[in-house]
């Protein structure tokens, strides 16, 4: 059986992915072919004996900038391999990430990663390279590794089969519009802070209900914004 997604990922540093992608939720999913995630050298579509992928900004200016041939040439490498992907560039000038463009990638059946490193990348991977582009949020990391990895477990979480409850994705922060409400579990009463009592009532109604009011609640407290987006 073929997986449901396949994730191209170009990077430099293609030992920072080995841990993450095979532990936890991630893990299993490659393990049963739900998933696949393949990880790619940048520096070996480099064209010089130092694999270089970087180089002097024109205009001068501090710091580094990536150079648009290794990013091209890795990209029809892959997909001259495994066929046109969804191509998403990982930088601070994306779209931010949010629930609704995870569930939008997991719909998708191939997508390549590029993840970007130093002071930025040629601008030429943007225009021609990128079908989209996403951050992680407004503040900036060394690389578009941590990005890239944010994405893919999010995104495979959306994917049937991955979680081991079907329904477990769908009671997430944001699946619902609101973050998600408190939980709780043994002991009944840990340091003197006890489990509210409707949870221990038996009635499932007003179980959802105290859940709802408390997601209700929580989303108005900590992230105001989201409810002016429902109107």
């Amino acid at each position: 059986m073929a997986p449901a997604l396949a994730f191209d990922i170009i990077t430099i540093f293609p030992t920072f992915f080995e841990g993450s992608l095979a532990a936890g939720v991630l893990g299993k999913a490659l393990e049963r072919g739900l998933l696949e995630a393949r990880v790619h050298d940048l520096r070996a579509y480099a064209d010089d004996a130092y694999r270089s992928v970087d180089d002097y900004p024109y205009g001068g200016g501090v710091g580094m900038v990536m150079k648009a041939e290794p990013f091209f040439r890795a990209v029809d490498d892959v997909e001259a391999k495994f066929g046109r992907g969804w191509r998403v560039f990982l930088t601070p000038q994306g779209r931010p990430l949010v629930q609704s463009i995870c569930r939008a990638l997991a719909a998708r059946e191939h997508i390549v990663l590029l993840c970007g490193r130093y002071k930025g990348v040629d601008e030429r991977v943007r225009q021609a390279l990128a079908d989209e582009e996403i951050s992680i949020g407004d503040f900036v990391t060394s690389g578009g590794e941590v990005a890239a990895l944010a994405l893919v477990e999010a995104t495979a979480r959306l994917i049937p089969g991955v979680l081991g409850d079907e329904d477990s994705a769908a009671s997430d922060s944001f699946a619902t519009g609101l973050l998600d409400h408190p939980h709780y579990t043994r002991p009944r009463e840990f340091r003197g802070m006890a489990v509210p009592e409707v949870l221990l009532s038996g009635d499932h109604a007003e179980i959802e209900k105290w859940r709802r009011e408390q997601a209700l609640k929580r989303t108005r407290e900590v992230r105001p914004e989201m409810l002016e987006d429902k109107g």
